[in-house]
């Protein structure tokens, strides 16, 4: 179980860093989801891709990894509301339309991912601090 974990943290780490660094590759679409009542939306955009490039990289490095998971999951709650103003206003990626449901589909996979970033960083199996 211990080999399917690292392997899950490796991929999350990337995952997480691939994403950030498409946040400044193709900012227009980030700042696309931005709900209008939020300031700034590109820096926005930019503030979480950077937290999301340090939160794999932290993922990836053992001194920092409980923090890392930490700062993740703060980070998935702070963009929950760019999920749920796709999905109420139907928001379409600009890259093109979606079937609706595929926006009401991404709310419930934000708690996979959390419980995912959770297993790999901070889940300690029999309370070892190493873990």
């Amino acid at each position: 179980m211990e080999r399917l974990r690292i392997a899950a943290r490796w991929l999350a780490g990337f995952a997480f860093i691939a994403v950030g660094v498409m946040h400044f590759v193709d900012t227009a679409f980030f700042e696309h989801i931005v709900p209008p009542f939020l300031p700034a939306a590109r820096w926005l955009v930019w503030i979480s891709g950077v937290a999301e490039i340090l939160g794999g990289l932290g993922l990836l490095i053992p001194q920092v990894r409980r923090a890392a998971g930490i700062g993740l999951l703060l980070l998935l709650v702070a963009v929950f509301p760019a999920n749920l103003y796709m999905a109420i206003d139907e928001v379409m990626p600009i890259t093109g339309p979606v079937p609706v449901w595929t926006l009401w589909a991404r709310l419930p996979f934000q708690l996979v991912f959390a419980a995912w970033v959770w297993w790999v960083a901070l889940y300690r199996p029999d309370g070892d601090p190493a873990a």
